[in-house]
C-alpha cells in the first residue's frame, strides 16, 4: 500500500516548476514518462477552465484564456476530482491577473459563469407559490423565506456585467452600446434548464437578507435601503415567477456563494 503523503508529494510535484520537484521524487520527476503525464495533467485543468468559462474565453479569445488558465491551474489545482466545479478561485485570480487589468468587467464575468456551473449542480427544491397565497399580510411579513438552492444572484454597482455575460454567453448578434451603469444579474432553474435575467439592486439586496435568515418583512426592509422607491409587491412577485424563493421553515438555507 502506497503512503498518503507519497501521494500528496506526487499531486505536488506535478504542478511543481521541473527544477522544484520534492527532493525525494527527483528520481521519479526526471524520467520522460512524468513530464509527458504532468502536461497531460495540465491540459485537462485547463480545458475544464475553458468549459467552466465559456464567456471568459469568447471575450478574451481562446489563446489568452488558456495561457491565463495554466497560471491558475498551476497555482490553484483541482480539489475535487469532478471538474464541473473547478475554478472556485478563478474569478479571483483575474482580479489580480496583470494582463486583465484593461478589462475590469472580466472577474465579473467569471463570477456569473460560475454561478452558471453552481445553479446548474444545485439540489432541487419545491416553489409551491401556493404557500404564499391567502396568507393574511401580517403573517406573511413574518415568514421566513429562502433563496432556492438553485438560485444565484450578483450585483454589479460599476459595470454592465451581466449585459456583457448575457451578450457572449449565448453568441448574440446584439452589437449595440451598452450603457455603462451598474447592474445586477439573477440565475435560477425553475424547471430543469438554468435561466437567468438582470436583476435590480432592490432584488439582490431582498436575496441577500433572506439568504441570511431574514424574514419577509427584514428582507423587504434590506430592499428599501438601497432603492427606497422599490415597488415591493411586483418585487416579490418577479421573484416568485423567476423560482428564487422558497418558503422556508428554517431560518437561513445558506449563504450564496
Amino acid at each position: 500500500m502506497i503512503a498518503p503523503h507519497f501521494h500528496c508529494a506526487f499531486a505536488k510535484a506535478l504542478f511543481a516548476a521541473p527544477h522544484e520537484a520534492p527532493g525525494p521524487l527527483a528520481a521519479l520527476t526526471a524520467q520522460p514518462a512524468f513530464a509527458v503525464y504532468r502536461n497531460t495533467v495540465m491540459k485537462g485543468c485547463i480545458d475544464a477552465l475553458e468549459a467552466n468559462f465559456p464567456t471568459v474565453a469568447r471575450l478574451v479569445g481562446r489563446d489568452w484564456f488558456r495561457a491565463a488558465a495554466a497560471i491558475h491551474a498551476a497555482a490553484q489545482p483541482p480539489r475535487d476530482a469532478r471538474l464541473l466545479f473547478y475554478g472556485e478561485g478563478f474569478a479571483a485570480f483575474l482580479e489580480g491577473f496583470e494582463p486583465a487589468r484593461k478589462l475590469p468587467y472580466l472577474p465579473g464575468v467569471a463570477r456569473l459563469d460560475r454561478a452558471w456551473i453552481e445553479a446548474h449542480a444545485a439540489p432541487d427544491a419545491a416553489i409551491d407559490l401556493a404557500s404564499f397565497a391567502g396568507v393574511a399580510p401580517a403573517a406573511l411579513a413574518a415568514a421566513p423565506v429562502a433563496p432556492h438552492p438553485a438560485a444565484r444572484w450578483h450585483w454589479f454597482a460599476d459595470q454592465p456585467v451581466f449585459t456583457i455575460w448575457q451578450r457572449n454567453r449565448v453568441g448574440s448578434e446584439d452589437r449595440g452600446e451598452i450603457a455603462w451603469r451598474g447592474e445586477g444579474a439573477l440565475l435560477t432553474r425553475p424547471a430543469g434548464g438554468v435561466t437567468w435575467r438582470e436583476a435590480s439592486q432592490a432584488e439582490c439586496a431582498f436575496l441577500d437578507a433572506c439568504a441570511g435568515g431574514a424574514v419577509l418583512a427584514q428582507a423587504a426592509a434590506a430592499a428599501l435601503r438601497v432603492e427606497p422607491g422599490a415597488d415591493l409587491a411586483q418585487l416579490l412577485a418577479g421573484l416568485l415567477r423567476a423560482g428564487a424563493l422558497v418558503r422556508a421553515r428554517a431560518a437561513n438555507h445558506g449563504d450564496p456563494p
